[in-house]
């Protein structure tokens, strides 16, 4: 109904429905947040889990504790990397789009 009423908003729907591929803009501009977002994702999964491994393992031997602190802390910033890389990534590509 709407679209009999209105001559443009017809006009458009009917060049969006002839279009049958998306531009190359659109899509680097729908995937890249979404990666980031995948990534950051991931990361915090991966980050949780190796806290909470760290943490039942310091349960397990409070004498190992400094030990296992350091090795949890270098592991989480190696995972942290990851999401670093993909909003570098995303910069990157927001740049190429501009």
């Amino acid at each position: 109904m709407h679209l009999a009423r209105n001559p443009a908003l017809k006009s458009i729907y009917i060049k969006i429905r002839k279009r049958k591929t998306m531009s190359i803009g659109t899509a680097l501009a729908l995937s890249a947040p979404f990666a980031v977002g995948l990534a950051a994702l991931g990361s915090g999964l991966g980050l949780g889990r190796a806290v909470s491994s760290a943490m039942e393992a310091i349960g397990r031997q409070p004498e190992a504790s400094g030990k296992i602190l350091t090795t949890m802390i270098i592991g989480a910033a190696l995972i942290e990397a990851l999401t670093i890389y993909a909003l570098i990534v995303f910069f990157v590509v927001l740049e190429k789009m501009a």
